[in-house]
C-alpha cells in the first residue's frame, strides 16, 4: 500500500542527498568536505581521499591531509591538484597543506549557477518520489483497492508533502547562496 510516510522517506533521503553536494561547494571557509570529490590513484586503484587520509582545518582557511601511509603523499597531492578545485597543495613531506584561497566574485558567481543546479536535481529527486507514490495510489483507486476519496486526500497530502520539501530545498539553497556571496 503506497504512503505519504514512503514519498515522506524517499524525499527526505533526496534532502539529504543534496545537503552532502552543497558540503562539496567551496564558501571561503576551509572544511574538511570540500576534499570529498578527490579520489586517489592508491594501492592499484582510485579511492576516496579519506579512506586514505584524515583532513581537518586547523583554521579558516586552511585544510591539512595527513595521510594514513606516508607512501601515498606524492598521489594525495596530485589528486589534490588534479581535481579542478582550484587548489594548490603544499607536501612536507609529512603532511600536505591545502590553503584555502578567497573566492572572487566570478567564482562565487559560477558556483551559485552550480548550487541552483543542484538544487534543481534536488527538486527532480523529490518529484520523482511524488509521481512513484502517487502513481501507485491510482493504481490502486483503479483496482478499487482503495476509494475515491480516500485516494484524493492521500493525493492532497502527498502535494502538501512535495510543496514542504521543494520549500526546504529554496531554503538550503537561499543560505547556502547567501554563505557563498559572503565576503
Amino acid at each position: 500500500m503506497p504512503t505519504v510516510e514512503e514519498a515522506k522517506n524517499r524525499m527526505e533521503e533526496a534532502l539529504d542527498a543534496l545537503r552532502r553536494e552543497f558540503a562539496t561547494v567551496r564558501t571561503g571557509k576551509a572544511t574538511p568536505a570540500l576534499l570529498d570529490t578527490v579520489r586517489v590513484e592508491a594501492y592499484g586503484s582510485k579511492m576516496p581521499l579519506n579512506q586514505v587520509a584524515t583532513v581537518h582545518s586547523p583554521e579558516p582557511s586552511l585544510l591539512v591531509v595527513q595521510p594514513f601511509d606516508k607512501t601515498v603523499l606524492a598521489d594525495i597531492e596530485k589528486a589534490i591538484m588534479t581535481a579542478d578545485l582550484g587548489l594548490n597543495p603544499a607536501n612536507d613531506g609529512n603532511i600536505i597543506r591545502v590553503p584555502i584561497p578567497p573566492l572572487n566574485e566570478e567564482r562565487r558567481k559560477e558556483y551559485v549557477k552550480i548550487l541552483h543546479k543542484m538544487a534543481e536535481e534536488g527538486r527532480i529527486s523529490v518529484r520523482h518520489a511524488r509521481r512513484a507514490v502517487r502513481d501507485e495510489l491510482q493504481a490502486k483507486v483503479r483496482e478499487h483497492e482503495i476509494g475515491e476519496d480516500d485516494g484524493r486526500r492521500r493525493e492532497e497530502a502527498l502535494e502538501k508533502l512535495t510543496q514542504e520539501y521543494s520549500e526546504k530545498i529554496d531554503a538550503m539553497l537561499k543560505h547556502k547562496e547567501e554563505e557563498v556571496m559572503a565576503i
